[in-house]
């Protein structure tokens, strides 16, 4: 082969391997950047509480529960409130402490008002926002939360967008969430919870449900028909790992006091929140 032959054959390997380590190049570190996600995400020791208010209702709305619950387990608790706007914009307050491990988040919707329409655009909303908190915190599991309406909405997003392998919800505790509406009866379905049925395959076999019926007279808390909040169970029952239904009833039993009700807050403690550790421990943690 003649010298100049192979010396431009030499520069033209050269220059080729450079261009294919050029183009190759953000894919390596898109690779990087998502093993080191993976990796933190699976390693990340954050299993927070997710709230969603009924309708009507503000990311306020579980401010009185959540003050009695930190009261009990010494401000263990951070607390961050988002607002999802029509327009899929996210507004946060509050913050997540470093280091808590168990921290209420509390989404709300600009557009909260009633009815099965919104409560499909709340799930979507929802669904923005839960995206952007899991890129954000990097958390591999959650608890949920939903009072009222804040139920369907859960509901709506298990069946319809929570779709993800490297994120497990452990457990779901719905408040007084009508799931038939103002129906009486469970022989008349409403469209809403036929849908719901139609595809509850969708959600996690391996979540456990909590449904709490709130009655001032055993047939219904005030607004929500008890026959409504039963239905859940048509729902949940047989597909989620565990189905538990709870009725609770005397003070503060009607559907707006639902979440200050100290037998609730005695439920979420037992079933939702991890065990409260010494008051040492929690000093050590804090301040270490």
């Amino acid at each position: 082969m003649p010298r100049n032959v192979k010396k431009w054959s030499i520069i033209f390997l050269i220059a080729s391997l450079i261009g294919i380590g050029i183009l190759a190049w953000p894919s390596i570190q898109w690779m990087h950047k998502n093993v080191t996600a993976i990796s933190k995400r699976h390693d990340s020791n954050m299993s927070p509480v997710i709230f969603i208010p009924g309708s009507s209702a503000t990311q306020n709305r579980f401010d009185g529960l959540i003050d009695k619950l930190n009261d009990r387990r010494g401000k263990r608790h951070s607390l961050l409130k988002v607002t999802v706007h029509t327009n899929d914009r996210i507004s946060y307050s509050g913050s997540i402490r470093p280091r808590d491990n168990e921290p209420f988040i509390v989404v709300g919707f600009e557009n909260n008002k009633d009815g099965y329409s919104n409560i499909k655009k709340q799930a979507k909303w929802f669904s923005i926002a839960f995206n952007a908190l899991a890129k954000k915190y990097q958390f591999n599991n959650f608890k949920a939360i939903g009072h009222s309406n804040g139920g369907l909405v859960y509901t709506m997003y298990l069946e319809n967008y929570f779709n993800r392998d490297d994120i497990s919800i452990k457990k779901l505790m719905t408040i007084g969430s009508p799931y038939n509406f103002s129906e009486t009866s469970l022989s008349h379905k409403t469209q809403m919870l036929s849908d719901f049925i139609k595809q509850r395959k969708k959600i996690p076999k391996t979540l456990s449900v909590y449904s709490i019926i709130g009655t001032q007279n055993f047939d219904n808390d005030g607004i929500v028909p008890a026959r409504s909040a039963e239905a859940g169970k048509y729902i949940y029952q047989g597909q989620a790992q565990h189905y538990t239904e709870i009725t609770v009833t005397g003070n503060d039993a009607q559907h707006s006091d639902l979440p200050q009700n100290q037998q609730i807050i005695n439920l979420i403690e037992q079933y939702i929140l991890a065990k409260n550790k010494p008051r040492d421990d929690q000093n050590q943690d804090t301040h270490s």
